[in-house]
């Protein structure tokens, strides 16, 4: 937690929200610190708020409401500096919406979208204003370059005269002083030039989040019964990164029933991308409730975030050509992908750009005459017609090692109804998974997935045991004998 006395800004900002609790006035309060509100302040205020949601949630809902009213007044603000003021704001804001959600709170959750929405357009303002100045004062430049480069022109000219009249007048005062005047402008112009160069630099290197993401899960997994994990949301990157109008994601939203057990090893990888999971009840019942969701978020954003000039739909739903066809209206690019075959037709011809979307779940001959490196691992069944992928086998082994310290394990094993039961509730989908392999007998399935591994299977009693076990009781009984 961050400590009070050492830290002379969290007092501040403890100050100010507990004035507000009395309902008195901060505007003097702010005047007086006008120092201490800075970039620094923003990032304080994020960090001691979440504390406090997550020490102390019996005040959480207050302080939620005052951080709020913080952020309104700080917004509207007009002393210090106008940009670090709508950053705290809306550091306020978004803090106060971990609290005061819909479901709970839709009328305060609905003020706070507001004034979140008014100060991201003001801030969008602030930045087109900077931009439009820097740009003025690139022209200034090149007009005072432009000017010094007809200067150096006009003087090169006159030296060149000179030189042509008499050559005994090249060591005579005047030409000296043209000569110094020349070298002078030279260096003027060279330190224009530089100016110039560095002005466009960092125009051409700030960065343009101009890209909104939108992942249709249920499309992707081709279903709700029959869930297909077979893609990646980082090759899906890859290939967008490819097309030239796609600069930075600024918004990345995966729709799906993040309840739904099945799509927990999907998680990891968009907590890793930054991708926002976006929840969706009824999943399996409701079938439209994840695209409906996905096209008003969209055409908000419309609205709320003019920069964004690319809008990706990541699904071949038909359903969405409609939605396309109302981002061209507002000018906007729309790229599709999706698995080739599973595409709607008519969607793909609305899409300024359609990439497929291959599985990653390719048969081991592709693999190997491709020579890729990949760290997912084939096997081929029985009929050697098809190939399986057999992560179920890795999985279950990872999960049998974590019980090598088990005291029941060490000292006589462990049942194998009880192994049953202890996979089924730490693997998703176990015994569907299990019987996708032909794998009707657990116990044949078991010794395959431990094969190499210091775990076996006793035959006299079945139960899992360490092979030392084994081996210990095998010595004893010869012993005995």
């Amino acid at each position: 937690m961050v400590n009070e006395v050492s830290n002379p800004d969290l007092s501040l900002l403890r100050n100010l929200l507990k004035t507000l609790y009395q309902n008195q006035e901060i505007n003097l309060i702010l005047q007086q610190n006008l120092d201490k509100i800075n970039n620094d302040f923003a990032c304080l205020l994020k960090k001691w708020a979440i504390e406090q949601f997550n020490d102390r949630p019996d005040t959480a809902i207050k302080l939620a409401k005052i951080i709020f009213q913080f952020s309104n007044i700080l917004q509207t603000f007009e002393q210090g500096n106008r940009d670090i003021n709508l950053e705290i704001a809306i550091t306020g804001y978004e803090v106060s919406l971990q609290v005061l959600t819909y479901d709970k709170f839709p009328n305060d959750w609905a003020n706070i979208r507001q004034g979140l929405c008014e100060a991201y357009q003001e801030r969008q303002q602030l930045l087109s204003n900077t931009v439009v100045n820097l740009q003025e004062e690139i022209d200034k430049h090149q007009s005072e370059l432009k000017q010094t480069q007809l200067q150096v022109k006009d003087i090169t000219t006159t030296l060149t005269e000179l030189k042509q009249e008499s050559v005994n007048l090249l060591q005579s005062e005047e030409i000296k002083k043209l000569r110094d005047d020349y070298q002078e402008l030279k260096e003027s112009q060279s330190i224009v030039h530089q100016l110039l160069i560095n002005k466009d630099y960092a125009l051409f290197t700030k960065r343009n989040f101009n890209t909104a993401i939108f992942y249709d899960i249920e499309n992707l997994t081709i279903g709700g019964s029959d869930c297909n994990l077979n893609f990646s949301f980082r090759l899906i990157q890859d290939n967008l990164r490819k097309i030239d109008i796609v600069q930075e994601a600024s918004v990345q939203c995966a729709y799906a029933d993040w309840s739904d057990i099945r799509l927990k090893f999907l998680r990891k990888e968009i907590q890793e991308l930054g991708i926002e999971a976006i929840q969706i009840f009824d999943f399996g019942y409701r079938k439209n409730a994840a695209d409906i969701q996905l096209a008003i978020d969209a055409m908000e954003l419309v609205n709320l975030r003019p920069n964004l000039e690319v809008f990706v739909i990541v699904s071949g739903d038909g359903a969405f050509a409609s939605l396309a066809k109302k981002l061209h209206e507002y000018g906007k690019m729309v790229i599709g992908c999706a698995y080739e075959g599973k595409s709607n037709r008519f969607f793909k011809s609305v899409c300024d750009y359609f990439i497929p979307l291959i599985p990653i779940q390719k048969t081991l001959s592709e693999t190997v005459n491709n020579k890729e490196e990949n760290p997912i691992q084939y096997y081929t069944n029985e009929n050697k017609n098809s190939y399986i992928f057999i992560d179920i086998y890795n999985e279950t082994k990872e999960k049998l090692l974590t019980l090598k310290n088990d005291y029941k394990l060490i000292q006589s094993g462990i049942p194998l109804s009880q192994i049953h039961k202890f996979l089924i509730d730490n693997i998703p989908n176990f015994n569907e998974r299990r019987l996708k392999e032909n794998s009707n007998q657990l116990t044949k399935f078991l010794r395959k997935s431990i094969e190499g591994t210091e775990l076996s299977i006793s035959s006299d009693n079945n139960k899992l045991i360490l092979r030392e076990s084994l081996l210990f009781s095998s010595e004893s009984l010869n012993t005995i004998m």
